[in-house]
């Protein structure tokens, strides 16, 4: 039976649909409407907005408003609209990520952050959320779920600026508060592993390196080291449109002829 006098939310992710931060999340908001999971069947971290193109992607039914895509977290998004809802969701939420989103570099290299793009591309009002650790490494979904639970309650409630999505940040609690932010700065070291296999080959890792950030006040990393619930506002129109840029960018092509 199709509940249509419901709001529907979709969740996605790009860890899998299997993950506990997921299936937490969508426990807690069902009670706020239809809830349908369509995630990757297995991790797909840092694949930021890529689509599969190069092969045939399988969607499986997995439980009762479970989906999985074998395939990008874009490639969930698509399917989601495509071949899985009856109608347009209300809202696309992302995640829970266990491990945080915070600074430019995380936000273009996320599949989390790019699931929550992908449905606003699509015209819907849309979230990315992740979670930061406590200094022992441990993550708290149930609290950053009642978290969201309240954030998904307003946003239904009081509608959604279009061409926007958010990108959020939880600290393992004690909660100070939520502010809003813009993204930060973080720099990983670049870290090429080299190994080699069996019949002397060298093969490679590409690893995570040892992030250093700039703790600018207004930022999201900022506000989430202060255990503040980070909400930066995100778009997809990249431009820039200041004028001093634009005229730096006038003046190196001017007069330049291609013939």
């Amino acid at each position: 039976m199709i509940r249509r006098d419901k709001p529907l939310i979709l969740l996605s992710n790009d860890d899998g649909y299997h993950r506990e931060s997921i299936r937490t999340l969508f426990r807690r908001l069902r009670p706020l409407g239809w809830t349908v999971i369509v995630a990757p069947d297995r991790e797909r971290s840092a694949s930021s907005l890529a689509l599969t193109l190069r092969r045939p992607l399988r969607l499986h039914r997995a439980e009762p408003d479970i989906w999985t895509v074998d395939g990008t977290p874009a490639d969930c998004i698509y399917f989601a609209f495509s071949k899985v809802l009856p109608r347009r969701p209300d809202l696309v939420v992302s995640g829970m990520n266990p491990g945080p989103n915070l600074g430019r570099l995380d936000a273009h290299y996320s599949g989390t952050v790019a699931a929550a793009f992908q449905g606003m591309f699509f015209g819907v009002p849309s979230m990315a959320v992740s979670m930061l650790p406590d200094a022992s490494g441990r993550f708290y979904p149930k609290p950053a779920a009642d978290i969201v639970y309240r954030i998904v309650q307003r946003i239904l409630a009081g509608g959604f600026p279009s061409g926007i999505t958010l990108n959020i940040n939880i600290p393992a609690p004690p909660v100070r508060g939520i502010k809003r932010t813009v993204l930060g700065e973080k720099f990983y070291d670049r870290e090429v592993i080299e190994k080699h296999d069996p019949r002397g080959q060298a093969y490679y890792w590409i690893g995570t390196g040892n992030p250093t950030s700039a703790r600018t006040p207004g930022t999201d990393i900022w506000a989430a080291e202060r255990r503040f619930v980070s909400v930066t506002p995100l778009q997809a129109d990249s431009t820039v449109r200041t004028s001093t840029v634009r005229d730096a960018v006038g003046r190196l092509f001017r007069g330049l002829k291609l013939d």
